[in-house]
Formats: structure tokens, C-alpha cells, sequence
């Protein structure tokens, strides 16, 4: 029996569905019920994948003992917004998962460099915990530029707007800017628009950038897109992204545990 945790910002929701379907080696999905749990079994359950829910306290009844199991814990986008509870939070799930896993994926990045050292924090713990990473080694900044493919990606990409302040908007960022938008410090609450347009004029933001990852699971992105570029007057700008990063973080640690 093989046990990979997935222990996930709920922004990268699509991309995890997405290398859950593709992976044909998986004998079991378990999502770990919780109130950040409901957008991925909807996704994994409209894609035909099976999977069922259970709760951590019953996991190891529920493992295929003779398969590679993938489990998977959401976390919630509030996190964010107070970095040194992140580092809390997803600290203290590794070692809650530990018991179960073979190795501990973190779908996360830098995080404003709170995760930065959470490798070499937990290099002599029982099972293997990496966190996502660049083609170079490096630890990714955070979800978007995980989908452009790096740093130098990201970068080049920012650079192609002449200056221009630019707002990304994945699938998920787009079905959840409200929130997220209050997460990083734009507004005080949801519905607080005023705010966040204040900032954004400040800051010098013109444009937002749909970011074609190839994953269809949100299926109002363009709506929403829309929605967002008109309440804050923003001209909408088509970037194309690139999965291979994550997909190469993911089967890395795969088959890693895998092989044992």
C-alpha cells in the first residue's frame, strides 16, 4: 500500500482535479470531508472520477491496503490573509497526515515566504514533504505563477504589459475574487468594492488578465472575467498558461512514493 497526501490551497482546486483524472496509477481518491471539501467532490464527480469522502479520524480503515492512494486535504483561502497562520495550519497538517502518508505534497508556494524553509523544516520527519516547485529548484511564488510555468514566465509576462498594472484571474481566482480579494488585503468584506477599486487605482492597475489554463471545470470563467473587468474598468488581456510545472512537481513525488 502507497499513501500520497495532498494538502492544498483551495485556489489550486482545478489543477488538483485535473492530475487526479489524468493519473491512471491511483487505485483510490479519499477527499478529506470538511467545509473547503464541496467544490472539489463536485468537480472530481461532474469529471466521472471516482473518489468518496471520509473524515481523518476513520482514514486508515478506509485505505486500499493492496493500491497508491491519493489523499486529499483542502484548505481554506482565509488563510491566507494572515501568513504566520498559514504556516500554522499547514504545518500542523503534515504532522496530523503523517501517520497515514508515504510523502506529503504542499500545494502551495512561497506565500509571501512563509513556506519558504517548510522542506528543510521537515527534512528529518518520517515521510517525504516537498511543496511545489520551479523546473530550477526553486519554490513557486503562488497559484498563478505556478499555471505560467515560473518566475521567468511570470515576469516576462508582466513585462509584456509595458507597466501597466495587471490583475490575474485563474478559474478559480475569477469564481472567487470577493474573497480573495479581501485574503490579500484589498478590501474589508466581500462586498466592499469601493476599496478594492480605490487600491487598484492607486496601484495603477488598467488591465485583467484571463489566464487560459485548459481546464474547464468553472464553467463561468468567461462570465466572470467580464463581470470583474467592467466593475473595476479594466481591459480584459488573454495570457496562455502551462501545466507542466505542476505536473512535474506532482509525478516527481508520485513516483517517488511509489518506488518506496
Amino acid at each position: 500500500m502507497s499513501v500520497l497526501t495532498l494538502i492544498c490551497c483551495r485556489m489550486f482546486e482545478d489543477e488538483v482535479v485535473y492530475l487526479l483524472e489524468e493519473d491512471p496509477r491511483i487505485t483510490d481518491i479519499i477527499v478529506i470531508e470538511n467545509g473547503e471539501s464541496e467544490g472539489i467532490r463536485q468537480k472530481l464527480e461532474a469529471s466521472g472520477v471516482q473518489h468518496h469522502l471520509n473524515r481523518l479520524e476513520a482514514l486508515n480503515d478506509d485505505l486500499d491496503k493492496d493500491g497508491f492512494n491519493v489523499v486529499v486535504q483542502i484548505l481554506e483561502f482565509a488563510l491566507h490573509a494572515i501568513p504566520a497562520k498559514l504556516k500554522d495550519e499547514v504545518y500542523a497538517n503534515i504532522n496530523k497526515f503523517t501517520p497515514y502518508s508515504d510523502g506529503i505534497l504542499l500545494f502551495y508556494g512561497l506565500c509571501g515566504n512563509i513556506l519558504r524553509n517548510v522542506e528543510k523544516d521537515f527534512e528529518d520527519h518520517p515521510c517525504k514533504v516537498a511543496i511545489l516547485k520551479e523546473p530550477n529548484g526553486e519554490i513557486i511564488d503562488d497559484c498563478i505563477g505556478a499555471v505560467l510555468g515560473g518566475r521567468d514566465a511570470y515576469l516576462k509576462t508582466l513585462k509584456s504589459f509595458n507597466g501597466e498594472g495587471t490583475f490575474f484571474l485563474t478559474p478559480m481566482w475569477a469564481a472567487n475574487w470577493r474573497d480573495m480579494l479581501v485574503s490579500s488585503g484589498f478590501g474589508s468584506d466581500r462586498d466592499d468594492i469601493e476599496t478594492s477599486r480605490f487600491v487598484f487605482e492607486t496601484v495603477g492597475y488598467k488591465h485583467v488578465a484571463r489566464v487560459e489554463t485548459g481546464l474547464n471545470y468553472e464553467k463561468e470563467f468567461y462570465t466572470q472575467v467580464e463581470d470583474f473587468a467592467e466593475i473595476f474598468n479594466f481591459d480584459i488581456m488573454n495570457i496562455s498558461a502551462s501545466l507542466d510545472t505542476l505536473k512535474a512537481c506532482y509525478y516527481n513525488v508520485r513516483d517517488a512514493v511509489l518506488e518506496g
